[in-house]
């Protein structure tokens, strides 16, 4: 069987965002960028698989600018066997849309005929979470999403989502999306022999006219603003006089 796995290029999880003086979108100048941290799971998983025996090849695509190459990189030091680059975009300001790389995402999955497809649930720039659960609709395939357990039993796979009321065991028929959740694994570090042998595993490139995918725009971003400072907090006493305060508040 073989696993593909969506990975993308953002803002690195431990940096502080910056919103541009004109409000027009948020700062990159000499900002570290990381793979997003739901992908980097979804790798760690497919790479488990095939650990374990049950996938053969774990395949890699990012959708975006040209340095995505090196979200790649990092996911072949992981472990997996080889990468395609779709250059969508030549500013890196320029997010695609989850409708363009899920149309994206399809054509590569007619081509590479995968048993599945590991996606992160969302990215933490846009926290958009739907382009694993468009791919699943555009190729009539079944779906697993905020995935925290997945194992492959046969041509079914059995996934523990996370919901509202708690945990929710379903099977579903491969081939199939997953999209996975924060509590699934811990990603392993690359080590450097394994960075050094990155360099020379296979990385396609294609664009998104290789596809016949149009990535114009549909939405605008009209502005960008940080969010509201919080006010300071107060001190208080006693049980008595924090009820009171919530009382002037309005909160109780």
């Amino acid at each position: 069987m073989k696993v593909l796995v969506p990975v993308k290029r953002v803002i690195d999880y431990n940096v502080k965002v910056r919103v541009k003086a004109d409000g027009s979108g948020v700062d990159l100048a000499n900002v570290k960028m990381s793979m997003n941290p739901f992908d980097e799971i979804s790798v760690e998983q497919a790479i488990r698989l095939k650990e374990a025996g049950q996938a053969d090849e774990v395949v890699v695509v990012s959708v975006g600018v040209k340095q995505s190459q090196e979200t790649l990189r990092t996911a072949l030091a992981m472990g997996a066997d080889r990468a395609i680059l779709v250059i969508a975009a030549d500013d890196v300001h320029n997010d695609i849309e989850p409708l363009a790389v899920a149309k994206i995402l399809k054509a590569i999955v007619d081509e590479e005929q995968p048993g599945l497809v590991l996606c992160g649930k969302q990215a933490i720039d846009n926290d958009m979470n739907a382009t694993g659960q468009m791919l699943a609709a555009l190729m009539g395939w079944s779906q697993a999403t905020f995935a925290s357990e997945v194992a492959v039993e046969g041509d079914k796979a059995v996934v523990t989502r996370e919901v509202d009321g708690g945990l929710q065991t379903i099977k579903v028929s491969m081939p199939t999306v997953v999209t996975v959740d924060l509590r699934l694994n811990e990603p392993r570090y690359a080590s450097l022999p394994n960075i050094m042998k990155a360099k020379k595993k296979p990385l396609d490139e294609k664009t998104a006219a290789d596809y016949g995918v149009d990535v114009t725009p549909r939405l605008e971003v009209v502005k960008t603003v940080e969010p509201e400072a919080r006010a300071a907090g107060i001190k208080v006493a006693s049980v008595d006089e924090l009820v009171a305060k919530l009382k002037e508040a309005g909160a109780v």
